[in-house]
């Protein structure tokens, strides 16, 4: 079998014990974000299986994006990822803005 050399690990020890690889990452033209989805991302990004750098070019994401799932999963847990619970784990002091 032929394996494609990339730069990083191939697969990473969650602490919960579970074995991610990149084979459970999101398709890279996956353009509907749901929290599972983001959540993949942001594990892979916080242990090590690929940079922040690596995930923006591969999604497409601007850094602010990646940066506010992994702050949301941080403070409040994979939760705070899912759209219907947005307003719910908003920054302090952050308006919503007008339509």
């Amino acid at each position: 079998m032929y394996l494609k050399k990339i730069k990083g690990p191939r697969a990473v020890t969650l602490p919960d014990g579970t074995i991610m690889t990149r084979a459970d990452l999101p398709p890279a033209e996956t353009r509907r974000w749901v929290a599972s989805r983001k959540a993949a991302v942001v594990k892979a990004v916080t242990y090590g299986l690929l940079s922040e750098n690596q995930a923006m070019d591969r999604y497409g994401l601007s850094a602010e994006e990646l940066g506010e799932w992994v702050r949301a999963v941080a403070h409040h847990g994979e939760e705070a990822l899912k759209a219907t619970l947005v307003q719910r784990f908003r920054a302090p002091g952050a308006e919503p803005s007008d339509p």
